[in-house]
């Protein structure tokens, strides 16, 4: 009885072994490899600062979860995160609430217009 086991399990082990997908590897440039760390530090940034408790009070206001918002930073195209993270850089470093407000709207337009949630359409 044992034999018999061990015979199937080895030969759907062989079988499996068979099935390896195959991997491609070529060599990226350094433009590549500098925009995927530019891109996490700009999204490291805005999550940083959406972290905030001012911040998440606004987002609650607006109608926002800041849970959800905090992962569709994630889902921005490089433009528009580019874009955010350049209103952000134009803060003042101490923030001013009403600037904080006017990014974190800003923000939600964008994830609005792109159709990632529905915030100011009902």
């Amino acid at each position: 009885m044992f034999k018999q086991i061990l015979v199937v399990f080895l030969s759907v082990a062989l079988l499996m072994g068979g099935f390896v997908g195959q991997v491609q590897a070529s060599i990226i440039s350094t433009q590549d490899a500098m925009s995927v760390e530019t891109r996490q530090a700009r999204v490291a940034e805005v999550h940083q600062l959406m972290s905030r408790e001012d911040v998440r009070e606004a987002m609650v206001r607006l109608g926002a979860d800041p849970e959800q918002a905090q992962l569709r930073v994630a889902s921005l195209s490089d433009a528009e995160l580019m874009d955010v993270h350049g209103q952000l850089e134009k803060l003042p470093a101490g923030g001013d609430a009403l600037v904080v407000i006017g990014v974190v709207f800003l923000v939600l337009l964008i994830l609005d217009l792109t159709g990632v949630i529905n915030i100011f359409r009902r």
